[in-house]
């Protein structure tokens, strides 16, 4: 019995029993007892009515990789070796990283339901909560070194972006790797991260590995945790499914990675600047212990921003700079 198995018992809003939970699961009441806890401590809410049994508070979608494999696109599905669906990882990057270790890794996806162990960029931590997000590892392989993948964290948040908008949402791309959504308001919080690790010969052979987490539907007691502006799908489109959503951005990611050291970031350039969160924005560059203002221009063909510091045009690269606007 796992934790998706419980969930989907649970989650078809009738009650249930700890008596008939263990008969449909084929455990004792205990061990129901014990998963039930276990839902509780992950923070999945739940109702207990005496006589009557359990039920999930709200339905929660569990992700399904048969269905997202069979709706992917010919020209994704071409490029897809293998789906991964995990209910519990440290990190999904670190589970495709491990992969490349055994020889495999390439054209493989990673999905988990909750990460324990998640990064961002410059080693922060990212939190999900179990079942809410959409977190989502793509492992590629290049011959062509790093210098062949420069801006290829925007060229993939341009990807989601474009997913997110057929749905009606109006996402903004902030350099070097977020995606923010406009929250209640007006202000914007972050919705999604974007992480590219490499390995391997800087003029040569790489094994790449890109990480996504995305808040999908995040709990008001789960934000109140956080110490940014967080925003999450459901905000603005409460139907969309975390399973179609998977399969539009996979049909997006894995074409891009196939084209994109041939094409290099030049092919996606205008698009990032048409949703640049920041263009002709105040904004503070944050880079080692240094803070330093400036206003924000667009990015060029190779990815980097450009800024206005003292009348002067200013150009940053990647690395441990972070752009944020000026309040």
């Amino acid at each position: 019995m796992t934790i998706s198995d419980l969930i989907r018992l649970l989650s078809d809003g009738e009650f249930h029993s700890g008596e008939q939970l263990g008969e449909r699961l084929g455990v004792s009441r205990a061990a129901v007892w014990k998963q039930l806890q276990k839902l509780e401590s992950l923070g999945i809410a739940m109702e207990a009515v005496k006589g009557q049994g359990y039920r999930l508070a709200e339905r929660l979608e569990l992700l399904n990789g048969g269905s997202i494999a069979a709706g992917l696109s010919p020209e994704a599905s071409i490029h897809l070796t293998r789906l991964f669906v995990e209910e519990s990882l440290p990190s999904s990057n670190s589970f495709l990283r491990e992969r490349f270790v055994q020889g495999a890794g390439h054209g493989e996806v990673c999905l988990v339901e909750q990460q324990s162990e998640g990064r961002g960029r410059r080693g922060r931590s990212w939190v999900t909560p179990w079942g809410r997000t959409l977190m989502l590892s793509l492992g590629w392989r290049v011959e062509g070194g790093v210098s062949s993948l420069e801006g290829l964290s925007l060229a993939l948040g341009v990807a989601l972006a474009k997913v997110l908008e057929r749905h009606g949402l109006k996402p903004r791309l902030k350099w070097p790797n977020d995606v923010l959504l406009e929250r209640p308001g007006g202000a914007l919080g972050k919705l999604a991260g974007i992480l590219v690790e490499v390995n391997g010969d800087a003029a040569g052979p790489c094994e790449v590995v890109v990480g996504m987490g995305i808040n999908v539907d995040l709990p008001a007691a789960f934000r109140e945790g956080i110490d940014q502006a967080v925003a999450a799908v459901h905000d603005q489109a409460p139907a969309l499914s975390r399973n179609i959503l998977a399969t539009q951005l996979l049909d997006e990611l894995l074409p891009l990675l196939a084209e994109f050291e041939r094409q290099r970031f030049a092919a996606w350039r205008d698009d990032w600047n048409a949703r640049h969160a920041f263009v002709g924005c105040e904004v503070d560059i944050l880079q080692g212990g240094t803070r330093e203002s400036a206003t924000a221009g667009e990015v060029d063909e190779t990815g980097n921003l450009w800024v206005h510091q003292d009348g002067r045009p200013v150009r940053l690269a990647g690395g441990e700079i972070s752009v944020r606007r000026r309040t």
